[in-house]
């Protein structure tokens, strides 16, 4: 059964000018320590940084609430199975949320370009 839904979009150029202007303090708040290594190890880490952050957006939209929402950004974590498909893991208050409306499965599908990361998030119950 779904219990929720969420998408976002987010311009790469916005997750650039934050890193750029906030550093390890932005990247702390909003990333996990891995989500930081997976995007600096790749070619275009601010399409990888993007893409997560549009992801996490689209999760805590799809639990109802999103920036607005108590959650910290990094009660969601982006990780990749060996294959590269994009799972979530969740922490903190998100886990707790999600406990208690029974999530079994966070089904996520995510995208970047050059300019643009998109992503959206589907929360599965039973």
């Amino acid at each position: 059964m779904v219990m929720g839904s969420g998408v976002d979009i987010v311009e790469v150029s916005r997750i650039r000018r934050a890193v750029k202007k906030w550093g390890k303090e932005f990247l702390k708040k909003v990333f996990t320590e891995r989500e930081i290594r997976y995007s600096n190890a790749r070619r275009y880490v601010h399409q990888h940084l993007a893409a997560r952050f549009a992801t996490k957006e689209a999760v805590l939209k799809a639990f109802g609430g999103g920036w607005t929402r108590t959650l910290p950004f990094n009660d969601v974590e982006v990780i990749n199975d060996r294959n590269g498909k994009p799972d979530i893991r969740l922490h903190g208050q998100a886990r707790k949320i999600a406990d208690k409306m029974k999530i079994t499965n966070i089904v996520v599908s995510m995208s970047h370009t050059k300019d643009h990361a998109v992503a959206s998030a589907i929360l599965l119950k039973g």
